[in-house]
């Protein structure tokens, strides 16, 4: 007889995508938030906690990935063989498109507009690298029923706020705002949209607009390549482009460029018309820094430099009824904020930031943190985009048949997380406890005397609960947990009174380096009334901070 074979073991490994979060990156996390979550409260939004999962149906078309429509969730079919299969379920891949669920299925009950922030986890089906993941969080702050740009350029302000209230530096980030108007007003001018019929030329302006999103990545030579004839990548890999006239692109790359560097010295585009040679005009665009030098409080040409890109976006759409509103929007959010003492040193006007959703109707920002890191080949660049967001006018459309106008932003937690920690603003590692070690089991009621004591004092405390036969392992648990201070008590320190209190912060740089100056008169153990345990640990933990 065979036999029965052993049930396989599973494997003690994440799934693909998805990684597991420890106690400082949580502990991190969590304080990051809450900061957020009091700026959120102070510019009067109201928490909102939405449920994880949607049907498909409410999540609507606007996936993740528009190549894959209904492939970017996870999703499964309630009773998916039963006669009467359910709705099909999915894990939500963002907090806006629950919202717009939720604002519709509640909007009788709920104040217009409605402010609200939500933070959570959100989930996508796409195909996992570097950084990329398949659960990651979200903070996202939005405005549903305001019609107006105040509320877009409040969004701005608050976004400003957040970064400086977290420990990113005023001058270590830029908020950068555009509007999807005068974008389609450029394309109206320049022939690539007819807003009498706007599936025309659709196929070509979808290639625009993913070109125009991609211009950090690939700069401003692959956006030419793909408003053109296409662009081959390093793998050989051809994406084809949209083929516009010489006219064409140069009205876009104008747009582009309307608060660069090269625009402003206007060596880029020099003096010639939209006609002229094609050759010339590929030769000369090519190669240059479209992106701004900084320099944003410079008076130029009699004005701001927010002044001066809208008046280059005027001239630019020039002739298109749509363009010319989002110029005026864009000059209104300007005012707004400028009233408010945010400046260009802050939020800048900038025609590069499109955003890659489609449900976008209006204005759009990006808060980008402008110090330099090293890449993992140890080249310096920019850290980038850690939040972005915009107007979405549609998306409460599709549940109540009605315009509804709404406006807001998502901050990247992990990403923000990371800055943080490059800039030196969170430690790679949390403190961890104060460990009272046990050196009587008989006398483990007076270790946890002592350790309510110091949790009552507010400090964070713990006695060892392994097997205490080995002081050594104690120490080396203590290290492990870094922890900051081990109280040690055996029977001699109990019967006169006193207890043993290690500083093991201090301990490791001695260890580091005995003769160090600087901790040659400070101790690194002392011995202290029992009475005394509370004030001299917060004495110790005074010190090392």
């Amino acid at each position: 007889m065979a036999k029965p074979k052993k049930t396989p073991r599973p494997k003690a490994e994440t799934p693909k995508g998805f990684r597991d979060y420890f106690g400082a990156e949580v502990t991190q996390r969590a304080e990051m938030l809450h900061k957020i979550a009091q700026v959120y409260h102070r510019y009067g939004f109201d928490a909102l906690e939405s449920s994880g999962v949607e049907t498909v149906q409410a999540l609507g078309k606007f996936l993740p990935d528009v190549d894959r429509p209904n492939e970017g969730v996870f999703a499964w079919q309630e009773d998916a063989e039963a006669d009467k299969p359910g709705d099909w379920l999915a894990l939500r891949y963002d907090l806006t498109a629950p919202l717009a669920r939720v604002y519709a299925q509640h909007r009788n009950d709920l104040p217009t507009p409605y402010r609200r922030y939500a933070m959570g986890p959100v989930w996508r089906n796409e195909k996992p690298g570097p950084g990329r993941f398949r659960q990651f969080y979200q903070c996202d702050a939005d405005t549903v029923g305001a019609p107006s740009v105040a509320a877009d350029a409040e969004i701005c302000a608050m976004l400003a706020d957040c970064l400086e209230e977290v420990g990113i530096d005023r001058g270590d980030y830029i908020v950068r705002v555009n509007n999807r108007k005068v974008l389609n007003g450029v394309m109206e001018v320049a022939g690539v949209l007819d807003p009498a019929n706007p599936d025309n030329f659709a196929h070509e302006r979808g290639i625009v607009l993913r070109a125009i999103d991609k211009l950090d990545r690939l700069g401003l030579d692959g956006v030419l390549d793909l408003l053109g004839k296409g662009r081959k990548d390093a793998s050989g890999d051809f994406t084809e482009g949209a083929n516009l006239s010489v006219s064409q692109r140069q009205r876009i790359l104008k747009f582009l460029s309307a608060g660069s560097d090269a625009h402003r010295d206007e060596f880029a585009f020099g003096s010639g018309g939209v006609d002229e040679d094609p050759e010339e005009f590929e030769n000369r665009v090519r190669g240059i820094h479209l992106f701004s030098d900084g320099n944003y409080d410079d008076a130029i040409s009699g004005g701001s430099y927010n002044e001066r890109v809208l008046a280059t976006l005027d001239a630019l759409t020039e002739g298109s009824k749509t363009g010319a509103e989002g110029v005026e929007e864009l000059r209104m959010i300007s005012s707004l904020l400028a009233a408010q003492g945010y400046n260009a040193d802050r939020i800048v006007i900038d025609p590069s930031v499109v955003r890659g959703l489609g449900y976008y109707t209006g204005p759009v920002f990006e808060a980008e943190l402008t110090f330099e890191i090293q890449d993992e080949k140890g080249r310096p660049r920019n850290f980038g985009s850690v939040a972005g967001g915009g107007r979405y006018d549609d998306l409460v459309k599709r549940f109540t048949g009605q315009e509804v106008p709404a406006t807001g932003v998502s901050i990247g937690v992990d990403r923000l997380l990371a800055a943080l920690q490059a800039k030196g603003r969170m430690s790679a590692q949390a403190e961890g406890p104060v460990v009272v070690t046990v050196m009587d089991k008989a006398r483990m009621s007076d270790y946890q005397a002592m350790v309510a004591e110091l949790r009552q004092a507010g400090i964070r405390a713990e006695v060892y609960l392994g097997n205490p036969k080995n002081f050594g392992n104690q120490l080396k648990y203590a290290d492990r947990r870094a922890s900051p201070v081990a109280v040690i008590a055996g029977g001699d320190e109990f019967d006169k009174g006193m207890i043993q209190i290690k500083d093991l912060i201090l301990g490791a740089k001695i260890a580091e380096s005995a003769t160090l100056e600087e901790w040659k008169d400070r101790p690194s153990q002392y011995e202290v009334a029992r009475g005394d345990l509370v004030s001299k640990v917060r004495e110790i933990l005074e010190l090392n901070r």
